[in-house]
């Protein structure tokens, strides 16, 4: 049986600037050092994995915790582009660090700018088609110095640096993601206060997700001026909510920010990982896989009547051995979503490389390219060539 997509559908992979590109100097950079030592310490009393612990670096070095080099992605883009591109993406989401643009407020730094045009003009070259998000959670220093996201200024700065991205790089830019996740950073940061700025507030919570939501809005209707062909977003993390309370979460976790910039979107930005409920597999990182509940909350985000881009859907898979059928049956589990009225007219992929999870670190292994970050080897992993099948005659045989 053949699941065939449409002619246009967009096929590819995401990465994140601090994820991949190495040298990064944001709050996130700084949290790390001051946090490394904690979060290996606090590994050691867990029960791991012979195969996690036999690779480098696992979860009880501090180095784990540290982003560092990275993937160095930020020399090496084009080698990893031209991997996307034989694996038959035609479309791949990076993001853009504020920090490298603006590292000292009001001071834009060409040098870097004339990177990202890079960037934008290899995937050009290559055929494949740009989504660029402005923020993927890390903040300058100055930004971090006046409170982040709880302070409002915040929002007009954001603006100013995005204005001028749009200024600069939006002739060669039609899809725009202002923002990434902004429920589990607000979540993460404020709400459980376990990323920076560590600060434990339900009123830091509140006040940081309503600036977010205030900068989205700002972004939007200066770059439409600008730009009135591009086509803004945000990209939301959701979940598949089941059992008591349902309602009220999927609604306070899938859909509140959303409605708060309802008339100020162009299409809806879809992250799925996990559900709530149990399963019978469950990926590296003890996520539940659940195709079923990915294809509810797509078909459940039909509501704002826009089209819909996967933007980041994947698995922590050091072993490779469940990542080409989670790929499979989630594409599976995307075209009933289709079928069933919804408008998803892109997948990506989560990650095109290993990278950096975050306050997990290097260990989780969500690559469709696998990194030796002893030498920073690329090897393609079989997966990668299962989903490449998919991209390049854009079906899916079951």
């Amino acid at each position: 049986m053949e699941l065939k997509f449409p002619k246009r559908f967009l096929w590819g992979a995401a990465t994140s600037s601090h994820q991949v590109e190495g040298g990064n100097i944001n709050d996130w950079s700084e949290w790390e050092k001051k946090n490394a030592e904690r979060l290996a310490r606090n590994a050691s009393q867990k029960a791991w994995p012979d195969f996690i612990l036999k690779s480098y670096p696992n979860p009880l070095q501090e180095e784990n915790y540290i982003s560092g080099g990275a993937c160095d992605h930020y020399n090496r883009f084009n080698e990893d582009f031209d991997i996307a591109k034989s694996l038959g993406h035609n479309a791949h989401r990076f993001s853009i660090e504020w920090s490298r643009i603006e590292p000292e407020e009001g001071k834009f730094d060409e040098k870097e700018i004339e990177h990202y045009r890079e960037v934008i003009k290899s995937l050009r070259e290559k055929g494949m088609e740009p989504f660029v998000t402005l923020w993927h959670w890390t903040l300058p220093l100055w930004i971090r110095d006046i409170g982040g996201w709880k302070n409002k200024k915040t929002i007009g700065y954001f603006a100013r640096y995005a204005d001028k991205m749009a200024e600069t790089l939006g002739g060669e830019v039609k899809f725009w993601i202002t923002l990434n996740e902004t429920n589990v950073y607000a979540g993460h940061s404020y709400f459980k206060g376990i990323w920076p700025p560590g600060k434990k507030s339900l009123i830091k919570y509140l006040c940081a997700n309503h600036h977010l939501s205030r900068a989205h809005i700002a972004v939007y209707g200066s770059m439409k001026k600008m730009h009135p062909a591009a086509q803004i977003g945000v990209a939301q993390n959701m979940m598949h909510f089941t059992g008591f309370g349902a309602g009220i979460k999927n609604y306070v976790y899938n859909f509140f920010f959303l409605n708060s910039i309802r008339q100020h979107q162009d299409f809806i930005g879809i992250n799925y990982y996990k559900s709530d409920g149990e399963a019978k597999e469950y990926s590296d990182m003890g996520w539940p896989i659940d195709a079923k509940g990915f294809s509810e909350v797509l078909k459940d985000a039909g509501r704002y009547e826009k089209p819909l881009y996967v933007l980041e859907n994947g698995i922590a898979d050091a072993k490779d051995d469940r990542r080409g059928n989670f790929i499979k049956e989630y594409i599976k589990a995307m075209k009933k979503a289709m079928d069933g009225g919804a408008d998803v007219r892109g997948y990506f992929y989560w990650s095109l490389l290993d990278n950096f999870e975050w306050d997990k670190g290097f260990w989780p292994r969500f690559g469709l390219v696998e990194i030796d970050y002893k030498n920073l080897e690329r090897k393609v992993r079989p997966s990668a060539l299962e989903y490449a099948k998919i991209c390049k005659e854009n079906k899916l045989i079951i």
